[in-house]
């Protein structure tokens, strides 16, 4: 996954709320659009690294989560997660298996890279299975003690939801699930504790004190 491409993309500029900002851009392929957001996050990267790493908070802060599991861990870096996301009625919850794992984005930035593996497990007749998702979350620390915090994604939720209708919700997935997490980062009583191995992978050049 190339992620300055992706970052700097054809992305068009649609909405700004709360100091969010939403983008999206056309995919080609697929009548769904990929969304991108954009947050500054007043906390350390490690804080992120660290809200990451606590996927029992989950649902938290991912907009529509309503469950989560672990099928597969790789040394600290490398996940397998299912999800299950809340849809509106009639429609069947979907699943959603994405496999997971850290990467240097550029100086002294990290990113997250999220790619669907829909096969993984036989599918499960009481969820609808997401056959195509893709994402990225990049954290990039800035000069006035914030980290710059992007996330992008492209899901194509299925047949049964119009592309219409998906393009036209899209800008709410990134918007709460952004909101949720800096609210989340900002409560003084929330401390996970932060993946130590990860320092085997990866190297934080420099932090910043949390904003608290």
């Amino acid at each position: 996954m190339d992620v300055e491409l992706i970052l700097h993309g054809d992305w068009a500029f649609r909405v700004e709320h709360k100091g969010i900002k939403i983008y999206s851009s056309k995919v080609s392929g697929s009548d769904i659009h990929s969304f991108k957001g954009e947050a500054e996050m007043p906390v350390s990267l490690r804080k992120l690294i660290s809200l990451f790493n606590d996927m029992g908070s989950y649902n938290r802060w991912v907009h529509q989560l309503a469950d989560i599991d672990i099928l597969e861990k790789n040394d600290g870096v490398e996940y397998v997660l299912r999800q299950t996301i809340n849809t509106p009625w009639p429609l069947q919850k979907r699943e959603m298996i994405v496999r997971t794992g850290l990467v240097s984005a550029g100086e002294n930035a990290i990113g997250v890279i999220m790619k669907g593996e829909p096969d993984y497990l036989p599918e499960n007749p009481k969820f609808h299975r997401v056959r195509h998702s893709t994402g990225l979350w990049v954290f990039t620390p800035t000069d006035q003690g914030t980290v710059h915090t992007t996330f992008v994604m492209h899901v194509d939720p299925g047949k049964d939801v119009p592309a219409p209708v998906s393009n036209a919700g899209l800008f709410e997935v990134p918007f709460y699930t952004l909101n949720n997490m800096r609210t989340l980062v900002l409560d003084g009583s929330y401390n996970p504790p932060y993946p130590e191995d990860i320092e085997r992978h990866l190297s934080i050049i420099e932090d910043v004190p949390d904003k608290l």
